[in-house]
């Protein structure tokens, strides 16, 4: 009989943490019913305290979904707990996370405190959240660099009072998988309410050194009953653990005696949607969700997956939701096609946000012979920017040659309004800048501009990253075209589009 793995995903808390891919509350909705349907356990939406946008999101998701489990993250402090529990008032099953750093630098630099006092704090923190919910969750943070003994007194200390989950995070993705397995064996061995199953262990790894994947399984194999993940790994630094390779190394070993909830043929739409919203790419090389994940090119192995597929693929692709139907996308193809590659890539549209999609596919489909998964979640995500305050109506750059300057001309749509600039640059982005803030009359400075390439082709889609200083805050913005001084452009208009 297997042992059931719970699936804790917090791609909406500390997967969102990452800069550049905060999500409106409409944004976090669709990937939190999307998590739903994928079968995770406890759905982490925020950390209620840190922001409005954070609290709101809260009570919406609580809204939205209906058989996860809703948690929120606090800190061990009264009102963090306080406005945790508020913001889980929609919730039909809640569960609030609370807890403090327990490593020895944690508590003499962070806290300036001692280990007594901190079981005191955690002790009580866990006492409070235990008057607004049963399902209470506490984090020992930095327990990877925690020695064992005092970590074991602190779990005994916070089940006593209450705690259903405790987290043991790598939080630095220091730990070797040996010896993050050690640990949690050692928790279960010296923790009584773990051995009695009043309370269950829960991983959280990071990836600083690559290892949060085979930390998070050696802390399963070890006795651990949840893990802590995040769609496609995204998180913090180097990011978290993936939920798509913790379910898939399960699936694949059902030797090793532990099953999860999950619906592995809806991971990789979940990938493209999260990849998309957030507008974050999955690397090529990326275990399970990955652009090459199933591609082979070397003609040995072309030669053994042709004869068997399983002489070098460990997975069919089906069982993680790739559909291997090839329908390519060209100026010819229709709305169903483009629907259909959409919806294969976690999008779901239809009516008029579909039309206005079609619309812009046909433009960029003249442009290129054929239109990639990428190129038609760009477009998607690009669609989202409709509804904004200000639009790029025109833009015409002529570049300078033998010492001359380059001139852009733009026309903007604010709020209906039409305007109209010109400047000149010292190239054909700066320009178009220059034009703008003719329009646009603000004290912002440009602070990172990245622009990527989906793929080799001259007809490729640039995709622009911006980060825009305005009133001591940066801002981050997108922007995505075959013409790269457009994308750029709509990537600071999309900045501006999200000053306070």
């Amino acid at each position: 009989m297997s042992d059931r793995l719970f699936i804790f995903d917090t791609t909406l808390r500390d997967g969102e943490q990452v800069p550049g891919c905060q999500l409106n509350t409409i944004e976090k909705i669709q990937v939190a019913k999307q998590l739903e349907a994928l079968g995770v356990d406890v759905i982490e939406a925020g950390f209620p305290i840190s922001s409005p946008g954070d609290f709101n999101s809260v009570i919406e998701i609580s809204k939205a979904v209906t058989w996860p489990t809703i948690c929120a993250l606090t800190r061990a402090v009264q009102k963090d707990i306080d406005v945790a529990a508020d913001a889980l008032k929609y919730a039909k099953h809640k569960r609030i996370h609370t807890g403090i750093g327990t490593s020895d630098s944690h508590i003499k630099y962070k806290f300036n405190s001692n280990r007594e006092e901190i079981i005191e704090r955690a002790v009580a923190a866990v006492k409070y959240a235990k008057r607004y919910v049963e399902d209470v969750e506490f984090y020992a943070e930095d327990a990877g660099r925690t020695d064992n003994e005092y970590l074991a007194r602190v779990v005994n200390a916070v089940t006593k009072a209450g705690a259903t989950v405790v987290n043991i995070p790598d939080t630095t993705g220091f730990r070797v998988p040996s010896e993050y397995g050690e640990k949690i064996k050692y928790l279960v061995e010296h923790c009584e309410d773990i051995q009695s199953g009043k309370a269950i262990l829960s991983t959280h790894c990071h990836n600083d050194l690559g290892m949060a994947t085979a930390n998070t399984v050696a802390g399963a194999l070890n006795g651990a009953r949840q893990v802590e993940v995040t769609i496609n790994g995204i998180g913090e630094r180097a990011g978290n653990t993936s939920l798509e390779e913790v379910a898939m190394i399960f699936k694949t070993h059902p030797d090793l005696g532990i099953e999860t909830n999950i619906n592995t043929t809806k991971i990789y739409p979940t990938s493209r949607m999260v990849s998309s919203l957030m507008n974050m790419p999955v690397q090529p090389n990326k275990a399970i969700v990955g652009k090459n994940a199933f591609a082979h090119s070397s003609g040995i192995h072309q030669d053994g997956v042709l004869k068997n597929a399983k002489t070098y693929e460990i997975m069919d692709p089906k069982d993680v939701g790739i559909d291997d139907n090839a329908i390519v996308l060209t100026a010819r193809s229709g709305r169903a096609a483009l629907k259909h590659r959409l919806h294969v890539n976690g999008v779901e549209v239809d009516g008029d946000r579909l039309d206005s999609i079609y619309q812009a596919f046909l433009q960029l489909a003249d442009k290129k012979k054929e239109v990639t998964d990428d190129d038609v979640l760009v477009l998607a995500g690009a669609n989202r920017a409709d509804s904004r305050a200000i639009k790029l109506d025109f833009l015409q750059v002529s570049t300078g040659m033998g010492g001359h300057k380059c001139v852009a001309s733009l026309g903007l749509d604010i709020s209906g309004q039409k305007f109209e600039s010109c400047s000149t640059g010292n190239g054909p982005v700066d320009a178009a800048i220059r034009a703008l803030k003719k329009i646009i009359i603000k004290e912002m400075v440009l602070k990172e501009f990245t622009i990527q390439a989906i793929s080799k082709g001259s007809d490729d889609v640039g995709k622009v990253h911006m980060q825009v200083e305005y009133d001591n805050h940066v801002y981050y913005g997108f922007g995505a075209d075959t013409d790269v001084v457009r994308a750029s452009l709509e990537a600071y208009i999309d900045c501006i589009n999200k000053f306070r």
